[in-house]
């Protein structure tokens, strides 16, 4: 693996076993977010706006929970992304490259997109709270961002994988995992008219991906964690 190459120090490793945890953290926070919302039933994109108004009156308390994850899980993905270009950025240098500062800018757009998905959700438990009706134009807007983040999560997958595979760091398999997660959400992110407008099988376009996604990071996050006694040579896309 490229963190054992001659000239790696063991500060470096460290870091990017640090990043890894960070990576498998990351994933956990984001399904436990997931757990605590859906089976409450948290609206679906392009849900009414009764149903909207109905489940944040009825579960304020679990959205304020559910949000208080989120912090971290941003710190967390942040860490997983400077851990990953670190341990990538002397091969993608010797070959004139970038790949892994995309999926670096990826996430980090990620973390911006979801912090104001995030703010609107907490501003309608609160709207809940002191007895105002959801907004139908805030719902809309949760739902647009909500589905257009998926182009930036295409753009970690894409940049990531890429990079991982070309420098030698993550198997074929797992980098073709990334890229098929990331033509799913992309896709979702294109038809976000259609996706918002119409609750339907459009919507099953980004859960797919999404999934594929935290199974990624899972298995990235171990990448980057494992010991490496060997060097692996690069090997192409």
């Amino acid at each position: 693996m490229l963190r054992n190459q001659p000239g790696t120090s063991p500060a470096a490793t460290s870091f990017a076993r640090v990043s890894g945890l960070a990576a498998l953290g990351f994933a956990f926070l984001i399904v436990v977010g997931n757990v605590v919302l859906v089976p409450a039933g948290l609206p679906r994109t392009g849900a009414g706006i009764g149903e909207v108004d109905g489940f944040f009156r009825a579960h304020g308390d679990l959205v304020g929970i559910g949000s208080a994850l989120t912090p971290a899980a941003w710190v967390l993905a942040t860490l997983f992304g400077a851990g990953a270009v670190r341990v990538l950025w002397q091969s993608e240098r010797d070959r004139g490259e970038a790949w892994a500062l995309v999926g670096f800018a990826g996430l980090i757009l990620q973390n911006a997109v979801f912090a104001v998905v995030i703010a609107i959700r907490l501003a309608l438990a609160s709207m809940a709270g002191d007895g105002v009706g959801a907004a139908a134009s805030l719902w809309a807007l949760h739902d647009t961002l909500f589905t257009l983040n998926g182009t930036f999560l295409a753009l970690a997958l894409v940049g990531l994988s890429l990079a991982g595979m070309r420098g030698g760091l993550i198997r074929p398999w797992h980098g073709r995992w990334g890229l098929l997660s990331a033509a799913l959400l992309f896709g979702s992110a294109v038809l976000t008219p259609l996706v918002v407008d119409h609750v339907g099988p459009f919507g099953l376009l980004g859960l797919a991906g999404w999934l594929m996604w935290v199974v990624w990071v899972v298995v990235y996050g171990v990448v980057l964690m494992r010991p490496a006694p060997t060097s692996q040579p690069p090997t192409g896309p």
